[in-house]
């Protein structure tokens, strides 16, 4: 059953609903250039691994959305 339980809105505003969802970004590993699809959904701030589609390595993914809904990006390689 649903709510209207108005201190959700307060804990997580909804903003303007427009929102990074993708990146364009450097492998740190090979230097490829290559685009990251982002998750709004999954918070503002995010942190996880992915593999560099042209050379396989590993990358630590730092994502860090701002309140306009852009996305800030760090990658790092993860397997150093």
């Amino acid at each position: 059953m649903w709510s209207d339980d108005d201190s959700l809105d307060e804990a997580f505003p909804l903003g303007d609903g427009t929102a990074d969802t993708a990146a364009q970004a450097e492998c740190p590993c090979c230097g490829a250039e290559v685009e990251i699809l982002l998750d709004p959904g999954g918070g503002s701030y995010q942190e996880y691994v992915e593999d560099c589609e042209v050379c396989c390595r590993p990358w630590n993914v730092r994502v860090r959305y701002h309140d306009d809904g852009s996305a800030e990006l760090e990658l790092s390689a993860a397997d150093d």
